[in-house]
């Protein structure tokens, strides 16, 4: 995959602040133990927004996310 950037994640969440909180969230959950969505051997902060862009984490308030649709060429 190629790299990551703030702006891919906002494609999915549309508030820098959640965005920030989710992948804080998500960063404590691997030190807890829990498993990558995604095969990464990327640093935690990586792998946290690469799954917020690819829509494998989501916010609570559904109101600040906008779904993945497939692209019909």
């Amino acid at each position: 995959m190629a790299r990551i950037t703030v702006e891919d994640c906002q494609e999915r969440v549309n508030n820098r602040f959640l965005l920030v909180q989710m992948a804080i969230k998500r960063i404590h959950q691997y030190r807890e133990g829990y498993e990558a969505l995604i095969p990464s051997r990327n640093k935690e902060v990586v792998t946290a927004l690469r799954e917020i862009a690819l829509g494998k984490v989501m916010p609570e308030d559904k109101s600040h996310y906008t779904p993945i649709t497939e692209k019909n060429d």
